[in-house]
Protein backbone atom coordinates (compact mmCIF):
# COMPACT_ATOMS: atom_id res chain seq x y z
CA UNK A 1 0.00 0.00 0.00
CA UNK A 2 1.95 3.33 -1.28
CA UNK A 3 2.19 6.00 1.82
CA UNK A 4 1.16 9.75 1.17
CA UNK A 5 4.47 10.40 0.09
CA UNK A 6 5.18 7.39 -2.71
CA UNK A 7 4.97 9.08 -5.94
CA UNK A 8 2.17 8.50 -8.72
CA UNK A 9 3.68 7.33 -11.77
CA UNK A 10 2.30 7.40 -15.25
CA UNK A 11 2.86 4.27 -17.44
CA UNK A 12 2.86 4.49 -21.34
CA UNK A 13 3.21 0.71 -22.73
CA UNK A 14 3.89 0.39 -27.24
CA UNK A 15 2.40 -3.01 -27.89
CA UNK A 16 4.54 -3.36 -31.53
CA UNK A 17 6.88 -1.80 -34.00
CA UNK A 18 5.40 1.30 -35.35
CA UNK A 19 2.46 2.27 -32.93
CA UNK A 20 2.66 4.75 -30.35
CA UNK A 21 3.00 4.60 -26.61
CA UNK A 22 -0.07 4.33 -25.18
CA UNK A 23 -1.30 5.45 -21.72
CA UNK A 24 -2.05 2.43 -19.83
CA UNK A 25 -2.86 3.56 -16.16
CA UNK A 26 -1.12 4.71 -12.96
CA UNK A 27 1.47 3.07 -9.86
CA UNK A 28 2.81 4.33 -6.78
CA UNK A 29 5.96 3.42 -6.25
CA UNK A 30 9.46 5.50 -4.74
CA UNK A 31 11.91 6.04 -8.11
CA UNK A 32 12.02 5.38 -11.61
CA UNK A 33 13.20 2.04 -11.52
CA UNK A 34 10.92 0.72 -9.03
CA UNK A 35 8.13 2.30 -11.13
CA UNK A 36 9.34 0.40 -14.45
CA UNK A 37 9.40 -2.55 -12.62
CA UNK A 38 5.50 -2.21 -10.99
CA UNK A 39 4.20 -1.10 -14.31
CA UNK A 40 6.03 -4.21 -16.17
CA UNK A 41 4.70 -6.77 -13.44
CA UNK A 42 1.38 -4.76 -13.56
CA UNK A 43 0.75 -3.80 -17.09
CA UNK A 44 2.57 -6.27 -19.60
CA UNK A 45 1.59 -9.73 -17.48
CA UNK A 46 0.42 -11.50 -21.30
CA UNK A 47 3.43 -10.23 -23.32
CA UNK A 48 1.91 -7.78 -24.95
CA UNK A 49 4.11 -4.85 -24.25
CA UNK A 50 7.37 -3.86 -26.36
CA UNK A 51 8.28 -0.75 -24.75
CA UNK A 52 7.37 1.06 -21.53
CA UNK A 53 7.39 4.41 -20.60
CA UNK A 54 6.76 5.83 -16.58
CA UNK A 55 6.64 9.22 -16.02
CA UNK A 56 6.14 11.05 -13.10
CA UNK A 57 2.11 12.49 -12.57
CA UNK A 58 3.41 15.56 -11.35
CA UNK A 59 5.70 16.41 -14.81
CA UNK A 60 2.92 15.99 -17.14
CA UNK A 61 1.34 19.35 -17.59
CA UNK A 62 -2.22 19.61 -19.31
CA UNK A 63 -4.65 21.94 -20.86
CA UNK A 64 -8.08 23.09 -19.37
CA UNK A 65 -11.05 22.30 -21.50
CA UNK A 66 -12.24 25.28 -20.63
CA UNK A 67 -9.23 26.97 -22.43
CA UNK A 68 -10.33 25.39 -25.59
CA UNK A 69 -11.34 28.45 -27.99
CA UNK A 70 -7.77 30.03 -27.06
CA UNK A 71 -5.87 26.99 -27.55
CA UNK A 72 -7.24 25.53 -30.48
CA UNK A 73 -8.61 28.21 -32.37
CA UNK A 74 -5.63 29.84 -34.11
CA UNK A 75 -5.13 26.74 -36.21
CA UNK A 76 -8.83 27.10 -37.67
CA UNK A 77 -7.45 29.88 -39.66
CA UNK A 78 -4.22 29.12 -40.79
CA UNK A 79 -6.18 26.93 -43.82
CA UNK A 80 -3.28 25.86 -45.55
CA UNK A 81 -2.58 23.37 -42.91
CA UNK A 82 -5.55 21.25 -44.15
CA UNK A 83 -4.67 18.94 -47.01
CA UNK A 84 -7.67 19.86 -49.11
CA UNK A 85 -5.51 23.09 -49.73
CA UNK A 86 -3.72 21.86 -52.11
CA UNK A 87 -4.39 20.33 -56.04
CA UNK A 88 -2.98 17.15 -56.22
CA UNK A 89 -1.84 16.71 -59.60
CA UNK A 90 -3.51 13.93 -61.95
CA UNK A 91 0.29 12.26 -62.44
CA UNK A 92 0.55 11.47 -58.99
CA UNK A 93 -2.89 9.38 -58.64
CA UNK A 94 -4.29 8.05 -55.59
CA UNK A 95 -2.71 9.09 -52.15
Amino acid sequence: MPTPNTPLWEVFIRSRNGLSHRHAGSLHAADATLALQAARDLYTRRGEGLSLWVVPSNAIIASDPADKEMMFEPTASKIYRHPTFYDIPDEVGHM
